[in-house]
């Protein structure tokens, strides 16, 4: 993690006190963005209680009742979301609410038009 790169803050920081270093090197592993540890999967999401068409999706992340899907669209924050895909060779849907949303942060993602929506399932 190089910080030597990062714009002036106003803030003088010595990036070389060893308690600094010791700090940032313990946090080098850290995954805040937590896309890169689940099989993306296609899939198709319905906005609103009364979509009848859906549209394309990737499930970027699942775990516990909450999805984190990638979509080309933005949705807005409390919208009722179905998220279908295929399981085990079936079908499978399920409901939720986005919790959050927003533009993707990469440069693929700004490059791609993408944005990245927290559901919560029901």
């Amino acid at each position: 993690m190089s910080h030597s790169s990062k714009p002036p803050s106003g803030n003088v920081v010595d990036w070389n006190n060893p308690d600094l270093q010791s700090l940032l090197s313990k946090t080098e592993g850290w995954s805040l963005d937590k896309r890169g540890v689940y099989t993306p999967t296609a899939c198709e999401l319905h906005v609103g209680w009364g979509a009848g068409t859906g549209r394309p999706a990737t499930l970027v992340y699942e775990r516990d009742a909450v999805l984190v899907v990638e979509t080309r669209f933005a949705i807005p924050k409390g919208e009722h979301v179905r998220v279908d895909r295929v399981r085990s060779g079936t079908m499978s849907s399920t409901w939720g609410i986005v919790a959050d949303g927003r533009e993707g942060f990469r440069d693929e993602d700004r490059v791609n038009g993408v944005y990245v929506h927290w559901v919560h399932t029901r």
